[in-house]
């Protein structure tokens, strides 16, 4: 027997032990697992390597110091938020705020998400925008910078962003930034020194072992923060690079959604960025007074929530879905991605069913292929439910944001996809403010204006050869 053969039946065998691992094991979710198991049967050998990249589970005991928690004064807060609710004793500054009680509830029991009611917003849905205003409350840094994007790029913008930064360092300032290595991949190593020569700490998040070989590649920091001085931060949409200043030809005009805030959300958004540094940095960040220096500036709600691989629960599609089930009168969607599980899937049809108002927008261009063919799939479950969905014409439309009867929304970085809930570590604002969510219906007005509708007839008219994408890419949207 030759050796590729006995190599060949080690793999099969492995294949094989594989297979019972995931089924009765590892126990993933039964669209995952029978995902998987249809790789491994019909690419067997590749399959094997795949599984091992992309599909093993990644343990929470291993990358996140939760003591830091404890250390930060969360854990205490938290519990006292939870008991307050509880006795029914907790302050709001508006008392209609009283009606999604169990939402920040929610969020305060799985999340840790402290919620906050002294916040000012300031919304962007344009590339330019955001980074003049971002470039220039970096300029008015006086004690520290902490940045963490899952796309960080060294071209023009980049470079205009590093060049603040360096000369921040140069001046005494703290500047710490994180980047997603995965979705980093082409930033340069000359970038990198750069800002480390000039005093900036710079780190990656879960960079390969070895060279080229990164068993983690499949989970990423999907973040995008900033935080100046702990007074100012900034989440959402946008990644930093020039093609979220439609400077990219294939998309055209970049259409998201980020916030600016201050007010004490800023403190939960700098726990954020902590417990990821400690993370990625052998340099941990110790707590600081002049890290939690947020000022009341508002009274706009705000609960900063996380999810990840790490996470027991699903806190923001779980979040996502609290807020669908709360509507009474509309609900309003703008993602990139829509592959939504069982559970929202069915939160969203009953919703329609039940005469909610459901508006969907997608874009009308792919930047993944295979997610964009499954997308097309699962929107004909919302068009049978009496849902409307509208395609984005203008560029492409990159936000992530649900408004739900002009009370509540939700804005961040979580896409509604199974990679979002379950793979990537995300971060969303959940907002408590009927002037805010107005400001948000009326710029999803806007795009409405820029959409074509997608019809029940129109989608019936697909061709034989997009149903056929559409059903390959839908049978592996579980593992995209």
């Amino acid at each position: 027997m030759s050796i590729t053969s006995i190599l060949l039946g080690l793999i099969l065998i492995s294949n094989f032990v594989l297979a019972m691992t995931i089924i009765f094991l590892e126990r993933k979710d039964p669209s995952s697992t029978w995902a998987w198991l249809m790789v491994l049967l019909f690419i067997p050998i590749a399959g094997f390597f795949l599984y091992l990249i992309f599909g093993k589970k990644i343990s929470s005991q291993r990358i996140f110091t939760w003591d830091t928690k404890s250390k930060l004064g969360v854990k205490k807060a938290v519990q006292h938020q939870l008991r307050a609710i509880e006795e029914n004793r907790f302050f709001f500054k508006h008392k209609e705020l009283i009606e999604f009680k169990d939402l920040f509830y929610l969020h305060l029991r799985n999340d840790d998400a402290i919620f906050t009611q002294d916040n000012s917003v300031e919304i962007f849905t344009d590339g330019k925008k955001k980074f003049d205003a971002l470039l220039q409350d970096l300029e008015n840094a006086k004690d520290h910078i902490h940045l963490l994007y899952y796309i960080l790029r060294h071209d023009e913008l980049g470079q205009k962003i590093a060049n603040v930064l360096i000369k921040k360092a140069n001046q005494g300032v703290e500047v710490r930034v994180l980047y997603d290595d995965m979705g980093s991949r082409g930033i340069s190593r000359k970038f990198i020194n750069r800002l480390r020569k000039s005093g900036a700490k710079v780190e990656s998040f879960f960079p390969p072992k070895i060279p080229k070989v990164n068993f983690k590649i499949n989970y990423r920091n999907h973040r995008k923060l900033a935080i100046i001085d702990g007074k100012i931060g900034y989440i959402g949409g946008f990644n930093i690079g020039d093609e979220y200043l439609g400077k990219n030809r294939k998309f055209g005009y970049w259409r998201d959604t980020h916030l600016r805030i201050s007010g004490d959300a800023v403190n939960n958004m700098q726990t954020r960025f902590v417990l990821d540094w400690n993370q990625a940095s052998r340099n941990h960040i110790g707590y600081a007074d002049r890290f939690y220096k947020g000022q009341v500036s508002g009274d706009v709600g705000i609960q900063i929530v996380s999810s990840g691989p790490d996470s027991d629960w699903e806190q923001i599609k779980n979040g996502y879905i609290k807020m669908i089930m709360s509507a009474k009168e509309y609900i309003y969607i703008q993602t990139p991605y829509f592959i939504p599980d069982e559970s929202l899937k069915d939160a969203l049809r009953i919703a329609a069913l039940s005469g909610v108002h459901v508006r969907l927008m997608i874009p009308n261009k792919p930047d993944h292929p295979f997610v964009y063919w499954a997308t097309l799939s699962y929107i004909g479950d919302l068009l049978n439910a009496g849902a409307e969905v509208y395609i984005y014409q203008n560029g492409f439309l990159h936000a992530k944001t649900i408004v739900v009867d002009g009370k509540i929304a939700s804005v961040g970085t979580a896409n509604i996809d199974v990679r979002s809930f379950r793979l990537n570590f995300e971060v969303n604002a959940f907002l408590y403010d009927k002037g805010l969510a107005s400001r948000l219906v009326e710029a999803y007005k806007q795009d409405m204006q820029l959409s074509t509708v997608m019809t029940k007839k129109l989608y019936q008219k697909r061709s034989i050869g997009i149903r056929f994408k559409e059903s390959i890419s839908r049978l592996i949207s579980p593992i995209l």
